[in-house]
């Protein structure tokens, strides 16, 4: 195995290089930029043509869609990232599936990328996982934790729901964040932890961990009250009527009104039906609101990832 060199620093002024792996639409570049994190994409992955479509237009820019199995150690240092954001499939390990967890050829990329850490001269500084519940009891994230670990990584664990950022939707999400030393995270209780956080993030004592953040919430429906409404996120009305503030959709609303009608005819192609919203809106998420507030959570700085 080749001898490692230091952390791969950054000067102050320097925006964060990251690779965006299974890319999708771009939730998690989008996150980035909504929750003011001076950073550069410098390559997204995804094998969806769709989805890669999607992308481009949003972002100007075409994700790789070649295999990401076939990277090597070598691929991945000439990117000289010092940030991973990976959101892999969820299929293995979502409780309506079939469960195969590693055993689903679904998670073998995903693990092929983590397994090439230990082989690369400038691993990353920085990984910010996401999946669904399911995920933190898979044999996934076991062996994810082992090469992270064996890779002088510390990580955090959350399970998290939208309603405790004041967003009426309850499905809870799992993250990992994990620093390579010699960075660490500002809340050093939390390390190496796997945390259900049964109230609003933001008001735990940042010295300790209460009783029960260990164990899944009765009900995370309790927190419905301190939500937003749902049109505060859903209702694009006129000028006169938008909310102001830093929400997602007056920055939409202002969006919509901008858009030209070639890019209308564009888009038209990607508009999800009625009918299938009212069929699987139950199973829907608002993902890039979710995302984006989680990155305002779990912020990017010049020398860690900590949680405010």
């Amino acid at each position: 195995m080749e001898e490692k060199r230091g952390p791969l620093l950054k000067q102050e002024e320097e925006p964060w290089r990251v690779l965006e792996f299974y890319s999708g639409i771009g939730g998690m570049r989008y996150s980035l930029m909504k929750a003011g994190i001076i950073a550069k994409v410098v390559e997204a992955f995804d094998i969806n043509d769709k989805a890669n479509d999607v992308y481009e237009h949003n972002f100007g820019h075409r994700p790789y869609q070649g295999n990401i199995e076939t990277l090597t150690a070598a691929d991945l240092d000439n990117y000289g990232a010092h940030t991973w954001l990976l959101s892999p499939p969820c299929q293995p390990y979502t409780r309506q599936g079939l469960q195969k967890q590693s055993g689903d050829a679904r998670a073998v990329s995903f693990l092929k990328i983590l397994e090439l850490i230990p082989h690369t001269k400038q691993p990353p500084n920085m990984l910010f996982v996401e999946n669904v519940v399911g995920f933190e009891t898979s044999d996934t994230r076991a062996k994810m934790i082992e090469i992270l670990a064996s890779s002088e990584y510390i990580t955090q664990e959350f399970i998290l729901s939208p309603l405790q950022f004041g967003v009426p939707y309850s499905r809870p999400r799992y993250f990992c964040l994990a620093k390579r030393k010699p960075l660490s995270f500002q809340h050093g209780v939390c390390n190496n932890k796997l945390l259900w956080s049964p109230s609003p993030l933001f008001e735990h004592n940042e010295n300790t961990v209460s009783d029960g953040w260990d164990q899944p919430p009765l009900n995370w429906d309790t927190l419905i009250h301190s939500c937003e409404p749902i049109e505060r996120f859903l209702e694009f009305k006129s000028s006169s009527d938008q909310v102001t503030g830093t929400d997602v959709s007056a920055d939409c609303s202002g969006a919509l009104e901008n858009i030209d009608e070639r890019n209308l005819n564009t888009m038209s192609q990607y508009v999800v039906p009625l009918s299938l919203i009212e069929r699987w809106e139950s199973a829907m998420g608002i993902l890039v609101t979710f995302a984006s507030l989680y990155f305002m959570h779990f912020k990017f700085t010049s020398s860690i990832l900590f949680i405010i």
